[in-house]
């Protein structure tokens, strides 16, 4: 029911997309001629190569690189993919395929060592460290506590990209993927005011949203 499902969003104004999946190339490009055109996570809960039965097929990693329409989003917080995954990335779909994304839990901007992911109530206890959320066990990272600045300097410091690359990605891309460029991701006439001012190494001094600033710190640029 996956394929009618995704029409049925479609139907409905709400993009469909590739999450934690074990499916194959042929699977992948049915679901993205059906409307699953982007890839959640890309790396994360989701098929590379495998082998069934000696012979090897494309995983949904390799399906998102070989797809050329398919847009990915990545969890750019220098934990949840190394270095040469974040250039592999950026030079197989380029920086307008790519979204960065937080896929932040509630710990994230905080100074915690102890959290809760999903409901705080019945969710599951996890814990900070390396800046990142894990599971108990240290088994498996459970979301991000990552920030978009940390995106961006993250892409610019392990991904290879410029300044100007790594802000697309987390502007203008993401935008044009979720069907609002019209309203905001670039700064022309028309658009929303939104602005953030930063220095070199990313550090913000200023956010103004929608033309009004409501942020504002005077020691980082200087």
């Amino acid at each position: 029911g996956a394929l009618e499902f995704a029409r049925y969003l479609q139907s409905k104004g709400v993009l469909p997309a590739l999450a934690h999946t074990d499916a194959i190339y042929d699977e992948v490009l049915a679901g993205f001629n059906n409307g699953y055109t982007l890839a959640t996570h890309l790396y994360s809960g989701m098929s590379g190569v495998t082998r069934r039965n000696a012979y090897r097929y494309a995983g949904v990693v390799e399906s998102a690189f070989l797809i050329d329409g398919m847009d990915v989003e990545i969890i750019a917080d220098g934990a949840h993919l190394p270095a040469p995954l974040l250039q592999l990335i950026v030079k197989i779909k380029g920086t307008d395929r790519i979204a960065l994304i937080t896929d932040a839990m509630r710990a994230a901007g905080t100074d915690v060592q102890a959290s809760v992911l999903g409901n705080i109530h019945t969710g599951l206890p996890v814990i900070v460290e390396d800046g990142v959320a894990k599971l108990p066990d240290r088994n498996s990272f459970a979301g991000s506590v990552a920030t978009t600045d940390r995106l961006v300097r993250t892409m610019v410091d392990l991904g290879g990209v410029s300044i100007a690359a790594a802000v697309k990605m987390i502007t203008a891309t993401p935008a044009r993927i979720m069907g609002v460029q019209d309203k905001i991701g670039e700064l022309v006439v028309g658009k929303s005011g939104d602005l953030v001012i930063f220095d070199d190494r990313i550090n913000i001094a200023t956010t103004i949203i929608k033309g009004r600033v409501v942020y504002q710190h005077f020691e980082t640029i200087g």
